[in-house]
């Protein structure tokens, strides 16, 4: 079952097209990379499923439902970069977002032993590293255990333990059930945690399917940027 289908999704603003026929198939328990060079559209995709801009055309399913705002209790995301209050800790920052959305209180613990944050749960954010700052957004995002967990460039900026610790966080999710939808430019990051990817370039998309299926020869790289070169030669936006 497809947790998550875009068809043929266009944004646009004036004469810019930030998605101009973007296309994407999640699968229940699947984590899917979304790849692309930085302006491609992978954030205002991410942010048109989440139903945060209005999409120009195309289509946007949800657990094999036409998009409505009530699917989106299901869904869980963080985008661009988790606004946090330096001066909270993680287990003040959970019992707040409990309160907004109506969960118990117990999931707290739960959401943060999911990111292996529940032993530091009681230390000041403001004494957090980037990339333990990045898992307590996750934990905030999946306090309604979601189905569908969007993850915006989650290792941007991270040192080699932080993305080792994202991508062990991001497959134990992926295991309990919940499918994740990753951004990033990160070629061999997404090689190693997804099950599936699509490509984006200047808003449409140009590949999906598995990651061997990207690669030009045996390099990932390469067929990365022959699809870069074969979009332009083209005439894609």
């Amino acid at each position: 079952m497809f947790v998550l289908e875009v068809c043929d999704l266009h944004k646009h603003y004036g004469d810019h097209h930030a998605l101009d026929g973007a296309d994407l198939r999640v699968e229940e328990g699947q984590v899917y990379g979304l790849l692309g060079p930085n302006g491609a559209g992978k954030t205002t995709l991410m942010k048109t499923v989440l139903g945060l801009q209005r999409p120009t055309a195309g289509e946007i399913r949800m657990f094999g439902e036409p998009f409505r705002r009530q699917l989106l209790a299901a869904v869980g995301s963080l985008i661009e970069a988790p606004g946090l209050w330096a001066a909270l800790d993680a287990d003040e920052h959970l019992e707040i977002h409990a309160r907004l959305r109506g969960v118990p209180q117990a999931w707290c613990r739960e959401a943060l032993a999911t990111v292996a944050l529940d032993e530091v749960g009681d230390r000041k954010v403001a004494k957090y590293s980037l990339g333990m700052r990045w898992r307590l957004g996750i934990a905030i995002a999946m306090l309604t255990r979601p189905r569908l967990l969007l993850l915006d460039e989650p290792t941007n900026g991270l040192d080699p333990v932080g993305i080792r610790e994202m991508r062990t966080i991001i497959r134990a999710l992926a295991r309990a059930g919940t499918s994740v939808l990753i951004s990033s430019h990160q070629l061999q990051e997404i090689a190693l945690v997804c099950d599936r990817v699509g490509v984006l370039v200047a808003g449409r998309t140009r590949y999906e399917g598995t990651i061997e299926g990207l690669a030009l020869d045996g390099d990932l790289e390469s067929g990365f940027f022959a699809l870069l070169e074969e979009a332009t030669y083209a005439g894609v936006r």
